[in-house]
Formats: C-alpha cells, structure tokens, sequence
C-alpha cells in the first residue's frame, strides 16, 4: 500500500509552554491536547508517517513537551515521526524590515519539502477534526490521482462555528454534485444569528462546505510530490506580487492559493465530505466547551481515558 504522510502546521505555538498557549491546553482529564488526538486518529487511519513543522525556537521544548511522548507511541505502531523548522527568513526575496509575522501556512508545508517523499495532508495542529475525516483522507491518498487533483476535508460550517465570537472560514463554492471544489474564499467574522449563520450582515449556508485547513496531495512513494513544486512556484509569485503592497501582514495561504488555482483551473479539488463537529480554542471562553465535547466523546466510548490503547 501507497505510504501516507500527516504534516502538523505546528509552527504557531508560542516560544514558551505552559498556561496561555492554546494548543498546548490540555483537554481531557489525562492531560492530553487537541494533537494527541488527531494523531491518534491518524494513527488509526492508516498513516505512517507524521511531520511536525514548528519554529527553531520552541524545537528542543517541543520535543520535551510533545515529541518525545509521541515518538514512543509511534515507535509501537511503524510510524516515522521528523520535524523540520518554519524560518520566517527562508524566503524568495528580501526580509521586509519590521516584519514580525509569519508568512502562513503555505510557507509552512514548503517548510516540509525535503522531508516528503509519499502522498501527504496538511492539518492545523490546534484543530479537532474528528476519526471520519482522517479515514476518508487515507483512503483518498492511496488511490492513484492527476498530479493537481488534491482533497480537503469538507466540514459543514454550522458544525464549526463559536458560540463566543466570530471566525475565519474558508467558504467553499462546489459543484458536480457536491463533490467538488470551483472555489475558495477566505471569510471573516462567521457568526451564528437567531436566524442562522452570517458573515458582516451577509447570510451564509450553514449546511454549506467550508474548509478547516485539511488537505491531501497526491504522491509517489520515494518522490516529492508535485504540489511542492506548486508551493515553491507561488511563493516566488507572491514576494513578486502580493508582498511590495503588505510587507509587514501579507501571508502565504494554502485556502487562497488553491483558490486561485481552481479559477484558473489549474487545479481540482475533490470534497471528502465529514459530518464530525470541529472543536478549536479559538477564544479563551471556548475551552470548557472543548474538555465538556472531548469527555463526551470518552464517555460514548470514542476514545479510550488511556487515548492510545485501543491502536492495534
């Protein structure tokens, strides 16, 4: 069978752990964060390989914290674990001084690019996605596709709304039956109304797909896959275009580069749809809703208390 890469976009956690950093906030009673269990997922899925993208900074407290504990989990199972370090300078161009932000996530994946060699997806490290979505994923990414005929996990928005404020989505436009992805557009302040869902005044679908930053990019094994050089080709294009009108906030988005592809239509996008609910820390009121859903999912059976004993 095709191998099967999970890169975690990690490279947001603060630079110290403890109290305050969201993705490090443990959710479960046994000390667990929203990461252990989408590896866990992964795991179970059939992956068999993760990549952790972080910041040069946090990467010795990383592997104390998190890597180490994982190593020893996927030791057990064949699964591979690497890391590889997002450095805001690592750039096609000149570093715009004053400059304190990232470039964003698709600067992250190309952080990753020596380190694929297989069929791979992309996931936020401080995202719940729940077992469907890494289930339909693997499957997908053993299959033999087109070189730009990615996957994303489709999420219907109402299941990935706060109860505490607004959020970013990446709305999706979807056609052929509702299998397949025409376009992508970034939208702010998403928020639930008494009359549904809308965004600024304007009403959005709350059954409507939406994407959460999980993707799946096709790849032989002992290659790189073809979308890196994709990656590399846009970020080049866009430290000659976008980056001299925003030095200082421009970011390099997968959700708007895979965007504009699909306009062009350069590129498909084939919706693997989920019904699990998302959980995220978006805002500080969020996380008692987040331990209240995960003990919830523990109680129904799930997940085990000891998270990792149930993998074969």
């Amino acid at each position: 069978m095709r191998n099967t890469t999970l890169l975690i976009m990690a490279a947001g956690i603060g630079s110290r752990f403890g109290g305050g950093i969201k993705q490090l906030a443990p959710v479960d009673d046994a000390g667990h964060i929203i990461m252990d269990y989408s590896i866990h997922d992964a795991i179970e899925a059939g992956f068999n390989k993760i990549v952790f993208i972080i910041r040069k900074d946090i990467e010795k407290d990383f592997k104390e914290v998190i890597g180490d504990r994982i190593e020893a989990v996927c030791k057990k199972h064949n699964v591979q674990v690497a890391y590889c370090c997002q450095d805001a300078r690592d750039i096609p161009g000149e570093f715009p001084e004053g400059r304190t932000k990232p470039w964003g996530t698709g600067q992250a994946v190309l952080a990753a690019k020596n380190l694929i060699d297989s069929s791979f997806a992309a996931i936020n490290a401080d995202d719940y996605y729940g077992k469907e979505a890494f289930v339909q994923m693997h499957y997908w990414l053993v299959l033999d596709h087109e070189d730009y005929a990615i996957s994303m996990a489709g999420f219907i928005l109402k299941n990935t709304l706060s109860e505490n404020g607004g959020v970013t989505r990446g709305i999706c436009k979807v056609e052929g039956g509702h299998t397949h992805i025409v376009d992508v557009i970034e939208t702010q302040n998403i928020m639930k109304t008494e009359h549904g869902v809308e965004a600024d005044g304007v009403a959005l679908d709350p059954e409507g797909f939406v994407s959460m930053n999980f993707w799946g990019f096709p790849g032989n094994d002992g290659e790189k896959p073809p979308f890196m050089k994709v990656l590399e080709e846009g970020f080049v294009k866009f430290f000659e275009e976008t980056v001299p009108e925003n030095p200082l906030k421009a970011e390099y988005l997968l959700p708007i580069l895979i965007g504009g592809m699909l306009r062009e239509q350069k590129m498909t996008v084939k919706v693997l749809p989920t019904h699990d609910k998302w959980f995220g820390v978006t805002y500080a009121e969020d996380k008692e809703a987040v331990v209240e859903s995960f003990a919830q999912l523990i109680k129904e059976g799930v997940y085990q208390k000891d998270l990792f004993a149930d993998l074969k």
